[in-house]
């Protein structure tokens, strides 16, 4: 049984991020229980890409492990 997946992705009133919504469809496909953190507003996008390091969401955790985008998490799947 796969881990537990954490992601954290953009769901604006505006625009709904295409690569979290992506993220999350690759999650459910492999069997993942997902943890579907929707950062809301620009604030709460800019807290997360700042705390964690980064430059853009959406942002995948499994277990404690961070995978990163959603091309870092196509790779991660892919090599199984």
């Amino acid at each position: 049984m796969p881990d537990r997946a954490t992601l954290y992705r953009m769901v604006l009133p505006e625009h709904t991020c295409p690569f979290g919504v992506r993220a999350q469809a690759l999650l459910t496909e492999h069997g993942y229980q997902i943890d579907d953190r929707l950062l809301r507003s620009r604030e709460e996008v800019e807290a997360i890409k700042t705390e964690h390091e980064v430059v853009t969401t959406p942002l995948v955790f499994i277990g404690d492990r961070r995978i990163g985008g959603c091309d870092d998490l196509e790779r991660f799947l892919a090599n199984g």
